[in-house]
């Protein structure tokens, strides 16, 4: 059975992550108990169900220390498990709540919103560790469609590796493993026939290219992630998110991440992602 873990914080997108898995023809749970997970994925399964999508986050108040047990006996079983945590700034959080006046499911008389926020983070913890993790502050909801879905298309045995790049003047992605910052090298916002254009585009490549500092820090983070990655494996990593940054997520950091994309997908299983351009 192909089962995917939904989780996250209130107000970060589960809504719509559960939406692109009824789409793709997934059966879908909301808002089920931790303790009941194992028994209604049983039930299901002898029912001849193969593609499940089940939500578990905090309104159900549980303990979810027993979520890394809970998942290991799932993959015992022979499932074929994935588990995607949504989460956003706790600012972002308070914002969309305001606009949307719904109240948070931890908030009370006696605790209040960004308080409300902090413990769910905690009480997810144990949930955060086995996941794969996507910041949605910066994503529309178009976009969180998307990476959705190319993390269901993907082989779960394989270790995926996640380019992403970034602007820094809006802050460094929540879910990064690695971050790397290409803010020294020459920017080629500064050129006014470039400004407009991003680092897909054959202009700025070449402008990047003839900087033999770019190509050394290119070479550089590319053997770190080369060096480094068979730890990742042999810590049963599904996934690394190597996020690059520059400036304004446009030129360099896209680049960049288009580069080491292409470097590692004859090996690898990658996906490339660019916030500031979605």
């Amino acid at each position: 059975m192909q089962l995917v873990l939904i989780s996250g914080l209130s107000g970060s997108g589960k809504s719509i992550a559960i939406a692109v898995l009824e789409d793709a023809g997934y059966y879908c749970i909301d808002n089920l108990p931790l303790t009941l997970v194992d028994e209604v994925v049983g039930h299901l399964c002898s029912s001849g169900q193969e593609k499940i999508g089940i939500a578990v986050d905090a309104r159900s108040g549980e303990d979810f220390s027993r979520f890394p047990a809970v998942l290991k006996k799932l993959r015992a079983e022979g499932h074929d498990v994935k588990v995607i945590f949504l989460e956003a700034k706790t600012l972002t959080l308070v914002k969309r709540f305001s606009e949307t006046r719904r109240r948070h499911p931890l908030s009370s008389e006696k605790v209040s919103l960004s308080e409300a926020i902090q413990l769910e983070r905690d009480m997810l913890g144990e949930v955060v560790e086995s996941a794969h993790r996507i910041d949605t502050s910066d994503l529309s909801p178009s976009a969180l469609r998307l990476w959705i879905k190319d993390l269901i298309s993907i082989d779960r045995s394989r270790i995926t590796l996640l380019f992403e790049s970034f602007g820094f003047k809006h802050g460094i992605p929540l879910d990064a493993d690695l971050v790397f910052d290409v803010r020294c090298l020459p920017n080629p916002y500064y050129v006014p026939e470039l400004r407009p254009l991003t680092g897909k585009d054959e202009a700025v490549q070449e402008y990047i290219e003839a900087s033999p500092d770019a190509m050394a820090m290119l070479a550089d983070i590319r053997a770190y992630v080369e060096n480094w990655l068979p730890c990742f494996i042999r810590d049963h990593r599904a996934y690394l998110t190597i996020a690059i940054g520059c400036t304004g997520g446009q030129h360099r950091s896209v680049y960049f991440v288009e580069s080491l994309g292409a470097a590692f997908e004859k090996r690898e299983q990658v996906l490339i992602r660019h916030r500031e351009l979605v």
